[in-house]
């Protein structure tokens, strides 16, 4: 694929005269006076009735079902910062129609003028009752810790913030897929990462409960090593993650590294670090644009590694795309109240599985392929595949009933079906 410029971009999100991305479109019909009684005055009075009568029929009369809030306030903008509430709506923009496309899902995209974690909380808590789940997108760490927690807290509806969780599924079922293809133990690995933010400490949650020791992460960000007694740029979810007693740096703690898993910025695993790592090391660079090792550097310096990027221009690529649209489908599917760690995990195996299937000549076609199997070069499912939302789902809703945070049961396998004809 060729780089995208900027000239390209900025007419794609002016396209035939239309600024932005997203659109409200009626699902029920308005083409005559009837119509127009029955979609306003008199006629909604009546599910008003109803709704005020028994709460949860706001889910038969209305589309909070199928609704998502996606909500930012633009403090940490994918790898540009902090750029503001207004800044960040293209970015919303883009999350609300990958909502659209790969699930099925509505969205209203939502801009917040707010820093303070508490007013943020206190709106957020405000608006639920409109949407059947919240999507907090690009809030900066810490902060985004608090908020989440708080607002899980406070309402009966799914909270997820993706920039956490939705990195940290795809690289739950990325790195089982890899350890099975080298054929190393999770229990038995090092694991290195480069960056502690959000994305970072939520991967290596997500790694801990998919069975890496806490003992075998070691996490290094600008500071050097997190390790115990540091106090420079800490934070009460990194401390959790903390190593030795003594500053280091990601130079000394690569050496016989089995796993790297880059969240931070452009370059810093050099090709002398990556000589240091165990015999087929896993590379998971995953800054963008531009990842902590380039691909090309990486397989020349290592070709025994197994490497994924979050670019869509090489292969394996680690992007939550695969996550967030099907995660909230099974769960809004279900009523979930939460997105449980039951959840996540059925969402990593999911994937993991799916990818040891045989690829449709649909999906090969999309990303202009001959061939594709399971191997060193294809781990995760690709985004455009539509069986991603079947198994994804499935497993996600299956997991929500199961562990008890569905507020309605289903039948899997006419489930199954309703989402296979989605496409």
């Amino acid at each position: 694929m060729k780089p995208i410029t900027k000239e390209e971009a900025l007419i794609y999100h002016h396209l035939n005269g239309i600024p932005g991305k997203t659109s409200v479109i009626s699902t029920k019909p308005l083409d005559n006076q009837r119509d127009l009684s029955l979609a306003y005055t008199p006629g909604v009075a009546y599910p008003v009735l109803e709704i005020d009568r028994e709460p949860e029929l706001v889910f038969d009369y209305t589309n909070r079902g199928n609704l998502v809030g996606v909500i930012s306030n633009g403090t940490a903008i994918l790898g540009l910062g902090d750029r503001g509430p207004l800044a960040s709506k293209p970015v919303m923009e883009g999350k609300a129609v990958l909502f659209k496309k790969f699930a099925g899902i509505d969205v209203f995209d939502l801009e917040l003028n707010l820093k303070d974690p508490d007013q943020i909380i206190q709106v957020i808590e405000a608006l639920a009752p409109s949407f059947g789940g919240i999507n907090l997108e690009d809030i900066r760490s810490p902060e985004c810790f608090y908020i989440e927690t708080e607002l899980q807290k406070r309402l009966d509806i799914p909270v997820f913030h993706d920039d956490q969780h939705g990195t940290a599924i795809i690289l739950g079922a990325a790195l089982l897929n890899a350890l099975e293809i080298v054929q190393k133990s999770i229990t038995d690995i090092k694991v290195v990462f480069s960056g502690s933010g959000a994305a970072g400490i939520a991967c290596a949650k997500q790694l801990v409960k998919l069975g890496v020791p806490v003992k075998n992460i070691w996490m290094c960000d600008i500071g050097g090593l997190v390790y115990l007694g540091r106090t420079n740029q800490m934070f009460a979810e990194k401390m959790d993650f903390a190593q030795g007693e003594m500053p280091d740096c990601l130079d000394n703690i690569i050496a016989g590294a089995d796993v790297f898993i880059g969240l931070s910025v452009a370059d810093v695993l050099t090709a002398e670090m990556v000589k240091k790592m165990e015999k087929n090391p896993i590379i998971f660079a995953m800054a963008n644009p531009n990842p902590e090792i380039a691909y090309d550097l990486a397989k020349l310096t290592r070709p025994d590694a197994i490497v994924a990027t979050g670019r869509s221009d090489y292969p394996n690529q680690i992007n939550n795309v695969l996550g967030f649209p099907f995660i909230f489908r099974g769960a809004l599917d279900v009523r979930a109240t939460k997105i449980n760690d039951e959840m996540k995990i059925a969402a990593s195996i999911a994937l993991a599985t799916l990818a040891k299937e045989p690829v449709p000549d649909q999906v090969l076609k999309a990303y202009g392929l001959d061939y594709l199997e399971f191997g060193r070069d294809y781990i995760v499912p690709k985004p455009l595949d539509h069986r991603v939302c079947i198994w994804e789902s499935t497993a996600v809703a299956k997991a929500a009933m199961e562990s008890g945070t569905a507020r309605r049961m289903i039948n899997l396998d006419d489930y199954r079906s309703r989402l296979s004809c989605m496409f």
